[in-house]
Order: C-alpha cells, then sequence, then structure tokens
C-alpha cells in the first residue's frame, strides 16, 4: 500500500512517535499530521452508551464539535434511546440535500456498538457500576474511549481499566473536565511552580445535593415501566426491585440519585469530589501516585475526612462549600469553576517563566480528545489520572465505612497490613457480568 493511501481506520489507529515538547500542547494538531493521510472532511466515527440527562449533554456536544461522525446510540431505556437517535438525525438532517437523515443506528445492548468495525470510538455515561465493563469491553475491541467521572465504582476497577487500556493503546478521556478550564490550569502551576511556597494544606469542598458518602439501598419496589430493561440496567449490581430513584423516566429533568447508594456508585465523594480531588491531585504533581494515610471524620481527633501525603501535605474534605483552595507558606490559592483567586492578589495575573512548570494546556475537553485519537498523544485526563483520582474518592469512602484510620500504599495500590479493608478492593458481580 502506497504511503498515500492509508485508510482512515489506519491511520487513527497508528501510534505517532512524539516529543515531550509535543505533549505539553497536544490541542494543537500540526498540519503535517493531515499532509498525504487523511483529508479534512473525514470524520471520527462515534457510538454513545448511555442517553440519560449526562449522554444527553454529552450527545449535544459531540454532534456540534468538527471532526465526527455519530453513527450508533445505545440506552437500556427505549424513550431515551428514541430521543437519542431523534436529536442526532435532526443534527443531520438539516446538511443533508434531502432534509432527511435516517443513518443513526439505535441499540439496547451495548454490545452491538462494540462489535461494529466502522466505529472509531465510543463516549460512554452510563451509571458508575457499568463503567468497567463497557471500558474493558472497549479497550478489547481496540475503540478510542470518552469516559464519564468518576472512572469507576471501585479501586480495583480503576486498575483492570487503566490496565486494559494500555494494553489496547487505546486513546482515553476521563471526564474531569475541569482540567480543560484555563482558571484549574492556571491554580496548578502556581502551586506547583512555588508561588505560594511550601504546601502545607488542600482543603476540598464539595457542595452537593447527594449524601456525602454512600450508602445501602433499602428503597421499595415500583412497578417498572414498559420502556425500560431493568436487568440490563442493574446489570453487574445486585439484582433489587426496580424505584423511579434509581431510573426515573424520560420526563425527569433533575439528577438521577442512584449516585446516592453504594451498590451503584460513592455519593458526593465521587460526584463532585471527582473533579475537585482530580484538581487537588494536579497541583500536588500526584497524577502518578495518592495520599498514604487516610483518617474519617470524628468528634476526638479529625474534625473533617483527611488524608496525609508523603510530603507532609494534610488534604481536609469538608462539604460545605464548592472548590479546592491550597494553602502554603506564602499565599493561598483558591479555584472552583467562577472564580481564581489568590493570596497576594497579584498571582492571579502571574505570567509563568520560560524555566516553570507549564501545564497540560487544553481549552476545550471533547476536541483535546478527539485531536489525540489523530495523533495518538495522551490526553488531558488519561486513564491513569482519573484511576488516581478516583482511587482518592474511595479511600475516604472507605475510611468512612470502615470507621478507622487506613493506611495506604499508592505504589502497590493496597491497604497496609489490613485484610479487611483489602478485601474492599473489588467487589463480586452479578452472574453474567465479569471483567
Amino acid at each position: 500500500m502506497s504511503k498515500n493511501k492509508i485508510n482512515r481506520r489506519q491511520f487513527l489507529k497508528r501510534s505517532l512517535a512524539v516529543t515531550t515538547a509535543a505533549i505539553a500542547a497536544p490541542t494543537i494538531v500540526p498540519s503535517s499530521v493531515w499532509s498525504g493521510t487523511i483529508k479534512p472532511n473525514d470524520k471520527i466515527t462515534l457510538g454513545f452508551i448511555g442517553l440519560g440527562k449526562q449522554g444527553t449533554y454529552l450527545l449535544r456536544g459531540f454532534l456540534n464539535t468538527q471532526g465526527t461522525h455519530v453513527a450508533a446510540v445505545c440506552d437500556v431505556d427505549k424513550l431515551k434511546l428514541k430521543r437519542a437517535k431523534n436529536i442526532a438525525e435532526k443534527h443531520y438532517s438539516v446538511n443533508s440535500s434531502s432534509g432527511k437523515y435516517k443513518g443513526c443506528s439505535a441499540y439496547v445492548d451495548f454490545q452491538e456498538i462494540i462489535n461494529r468495525k466502522d466505529i472509531d470510538a465510543v463516549v460512554i455515561a452510563t451509571p458508575d457500576h457499568w463503567h468497567a465493563i463497557h471500558v474493558i469491553s472497549a479497550a478489547k475491541a481496540g475503540k478510542d474511549i470518552y469516559g464519564e467521572k468518576p472512572l469507576s465504582l471501585t479501586i480495583a476497577e480503576a486498575r483492570a481499566m487503566a490496565n486494559e487500556v494500555r494494553r489496547n493503546n487505546c486513546i482515553f478521556q476521563t471526564g474531569s473536565m475541569q482540567r480543560s478550564d484555563r482558571k484549574f490550569r492556571i491554580a496548578c502551576e502556581l502551586v506547583r511552580n512555588g508561588y505560594i511556597g511550601e504546601v502545607k494544606h488542600v482543603r476540598v469542598s464539595i457542595a452537593t445535593g447527594f449524601k456525602s458518602h454512600p450508602v445501602i439501598c433499602d428503597l421499595p419496589a415500583e412497578n417498572i415501566p414498559q420502556e425500560l430493561n431493568w436487568d440490563q440496567w442493574l446489570g453487574p449490581a445486585p439484582q433489587r426491585p426496580y424505584n423511579a430513584i434509581l431510573a426515573p423516566p424520560i420526563s425527569f429533568n433533575g439528577f438521577p440519585a442512584w449516585r446516592d447508594y453504594r451498590d451503584y456508585s460513592g455519593g458526593g465523594m465521587t460526584d463532585w469530589g471527582a473533579h475537585h480531588f482530580d484538581i487537588a491531585q494536579w497541583g500536588l504533581g500526584m497524577d502518578d501516585s495518592g495520599p498514604m494515610k487516610i483518617f474519617p471524620a470524628d468528634e476526638k481527633n479529625y474534625e473533617y475526612l483527611t488524608y496525609k501525603y508523603k510530603n507532609d501535605v494534610i488534604l481536609t474534605v469538608d462539604f460545605e462549600n464548592n472548590g479546592i483552595l491550597f494553602t502554603g507558606t506564602e499565599g493561598t490559592v483558591d479555584v472552583n469553576r467562577s472564580y481564581l483567586h489568590t493570596s497576594p492578589k497579584k498571582l492571579a495575573s502571574q505570567i509563568m517563566k520560560p524555566n516553570d512548570i507549564h501545564l497540560y494546556e487544553s481549552n476545550n475537553h471533547k476536541m483535546n480528545w478527539l485531536n489525540c485519537i489523530r495523533t495518538r498523544l495522551k490526553p488531558i485526563c488519561d486513564i491513569e489520572i482519573g484511576c488516581r483520582s478516583v482511587t482518592v474518592c474511595h479511600l475516604g469512602n472507605l475510611a468512612t465505612q470502615l470507621n478507622r484510620h487506613l493506611k495506604w500504599h499508592p505504589g502497590k495500590e493496597i491497604f497496609i497490613n489490613d485484610e479487611k479493608a483489602n478485601r474492599l478492593l473489588s467487589r463480586s458481580k452479578r452472574s453474567p457480568w465479569r471483567i
């Protein structure tokens, strides 16, 4: 085959040799990437798995992002599935010569999307208890993946997902999109470059409509809606009766509260916590590591859930506000989606020096992933980052659940001399679902 006739699928899967400098700014794709290999109007073909509130939001976002074509959607609720199919086909009908388009397939079984060889990448926005199975299945099929946060239901799942993605050389973007917000990047650069002196304390504040930590599900049984495949919604989770709080009808406008229950998610700790712990880890330079000790909140020694890192930094968690506050020996950096506040004030406009640490820059989380599919560079919130960040969430939940101090080995990803805690790193799954 001539080098100028390489097809789109081969190009998308070909790994490119890259330098450290290239990795620093992968949202800028050099013209040489396209020359002789792919035409400007070629699209990355996407499939969507999970079309609830967040999945529909992502669907609309990618439909309006250059360089994509949505070929298929999947959901266990037929009404949500029909809505998603209609959204995609209406979008493409606008540019169709006939004013009509019927090319978006709809499936109840996610494996139908995974098995399609014409689909380059999948966007996964299902409840957390499904993430590991969907991601590992997609990775084994060689798909690139955009996976919603929190990455996993358990620590063991997160590691299994990361290993499978690496084994198959997939491009994985965790949906922790705060990394693609300039305010958070600048905040972390100020911290990483010592502009607030030596970091002593990080406050992660999580304001959430969900329970701070997950609880056992004791919801009463209700009639299963005709449009919903309840057994498929449960999947690997324990068998239990349907309740609309877990899987509300299409008319429901809020966020479904499956996040509150341990069988499906991790409460506020893995909801907003997955975003804010991610930024805390970034600012501390801990993307490949994590805390070493975790103390649950109690009335005697620790007012707040507390983490201790090997560099003597203390991280505390409260559920009073929303954001991350870094405190150093010479100042503070306080950041959330609405503001970046610093002390001294002038730090907020500090220009990074050439020899400073310059963190990965992305201004569009979706486009960053798409560009990385083309270049085969790691995206800003790669699978390993998602794995480490969600682990911090789970560690806090486990310390709270066990109500005692835990010692963690971030290298081996096990609890030290604690058999009971180590048994909670993973959970059994309902047959036939395995990872």
